[in-house]
């Protein structure tokens, strides 16, 4: 289980296709300075994907993306220099300062447009429809890992705002119309609908 809130902001070192070339391992440096401390099979949200750490160096670790995960995710685009959100997997007593997050993504969304808005920019995201019905006003998304409110929904788009520190200290510094992102709906909300489609 995951937060939300990232904690680093990695870099794609390095991909290596295996099985048969259909699954992929990916290195990432990080500038977490206790590397050490992550185990081998621990979970790490990168990009809000949830993916085991299956080896690890004193700057860096690297994770394997089955054909699944890279078929619905963005995974399968990264490249070398592909700026990575991360987050460790909670502890018991860590602080939970954004909402309950699983990493696990529930489909690939596209930023639509980021306009100024006072102190904090206003982004706009396009989700497949069917998960555009999980997506309330003033509930919770992760957008590439990132906890966020939401502030605005029209049919299957939805607003949020990202002050300047998000931006600083995760990948929405460099994000741009166009690009694809990772979209895990509020759990609650999950559950829920699916309550109601079975009662």
């Amino acid at each position: 289980m995951f937060t939300g809130i990232i904690t680093a902001l990695g870099t794609v070192r390095a991909i290596l296709p295996i099985g048969d070339g259909k699954d992929m391992r990916v290195a990432i440096a990080t500038p977490w300075p206790d590397t050490a401390s992550i185990a081998l099979g621990a979970s790490i949200a990168c990009n809000g994907c949830c993916l085991t750490a299956v080896e690890v160096n004193p700057d860096s670790f690297a994770v394997d993306a089955s054909a699944e995960t890279l078929a619905c995710t963005t995974l399968g685009e990264w490249s070398v220099g592909t700026q990575v959100n991360l987050e460790r997997s909670l502890k018991i007593g860590d602080e939970l300062g954004g909402h309950m997050v699983s990493g696990h993504a529930d489909g690939v969304g596209e930023a639509v447009s980021a306009t100024a808005e006072n102190g904090s920019t206003r982004w706009m995201f396009r989700v497949p429809k069917p998960l555009a019905r999980f997506i309330a006003v003033k509930g919770s998304v992760a957008v590439n890992g990132v906890s966020l409110t939401v502030n605005d929904v029209k049919d299957d788009m939805f607003g949020v705002n990202v002050i300047p520190h998000t931006a600083s200290v995760t990948s929405f510094g460099t994000l741009k119309p166009g690009d694809k992102v990772n979209i895990e709906i509020d759990m609650l909300a999950r559950y829920v609908a699916r309550l109601a489609e079975t009662t």
